[in-house]
């Protein structure tokens, strides 16, 4: 094989070649850039390993934090869970004890009510047997008085024949205000006659002029003048607080006056007249009927 031998270097030939100032330029900012590009890059390095270290702490602390969190909620849970079952044990407890309570009010109610029921059936039944004892003792004395009425109506018709009978002098008159009068009596014994028929009531009287007034029934008279020769007298009435003045009327006459109240006029006779005296009665309506 054979080797082609170069030819020695002359010294010109030797001699290096000078580079461009560009090129000296580039290359130190070249190394700048690579010095700045390593500085820059150990301090991002440094950079994410503090970034990388924190991350690490805090995730380490989240992770504590997280933990003590879910513990504390455990706890708090249970806690709530726990109060929550003291809660309804409470209220059930509670409610047994109203439920007891309503109960017993309701138990009660109902005794005092079945107990109230028995008194009113009795009440009731005691009220049915007075009423039949009250029946039965309105209708003895309803045939009672169905009797006596019998005997009243009887006495009556007898009273009456026997007036017929004896020839009584009884009679009927124009009263001193125009009203026709009952039956008129001239005497105590023709009054008690006039009662026996029962057409009215009738209050016999004995009045001096010396007494002042006197109460007859409810009125009361007055004398104020008699003259026994001519069988004259006057007296007043006082009712209805009013007086009314009966002037020079004669024995017999029936004297009429109306009250308050009354369809029926009061009437009084005086059968005897004698010095500042005066004998007779007044008869007053059984029925008071009020005037129209």
């Amino acid at each position: 094989m054979n080797v082609e031998e170069k030819a020695p270097e002359t010294p010109e030939e030797r001699t290096p070649t000078r580079l461009h100032p560009f090129w000296y330029i580039a290359i130190v900012l070249a190394l700048v850039g690579n010095v700045y590009l390593l500085f820059s890059t150990n301090r991002i390095a440094a950079s994410v390993t503090q970034t990388r270290e924190n991350l690490s702490l805090q995730m380490a602390t989240l992770n504590q934090q997280l933990t003590g969190s879910l513990e504390e909620s455990r706890q708090h849970a249970a806690t709530v869970a726990e109060e929550a079952r003291e809660s309804a044990l409470q209220a059930a407890e509670r409610a047994s004890v109203e439920a007891r309570k309503s109960a017993a009010k309701v138990a009660a109610r109902l005794a005092r009510e079945e107990k109230e029921q028995q008194e009113d059936q009795q009440q009731m039944v005691g009220a049915l047997s007075d009423l039949k004892q009250a029946t039965s003792t309105a209708d003895s004395k309803i045939a009672e008085v169905s009797g006596d009425v019998t005997h009243v109506k009887a006495d009556v018709a007898l009273t009456q024949a026997e007036l017929e009978k004896t020839g009584s002098e009884l009679k009927r008159a124009m009263g001193d205000m125009g009203v026709m009068s009952g039956l008129i009596a001239t005497n105590s014994k023709e009054v008690g006659e006039l009662r026996q028929l029962g057409e009215r009531n009738y209050f016999e009287f004995d009045i001096k002029k010396t007494g002042g007034a006197r109460k007859v029934a409810d009125i009361s008279l007055e004398v104020r003048k008699t003259d026994p020769k001519r069988n004259k007298f006057t007296v007043n009435l006082l009712a209805d607080d009013k007086t009314v003045e009966k002037k020079d009327k004669s024995i017999n006459e029936p004297v009429q006056f109306y009250l308050a109240g009354n369809r029926q006029p009061y009437e009084m006779v005086i059968n005897q007249v004698k010095k500042d005296e005066v004998i007779g009665y007044l008869a007053t309506p059984r029925v008071k009927i009020a005037r129209r």
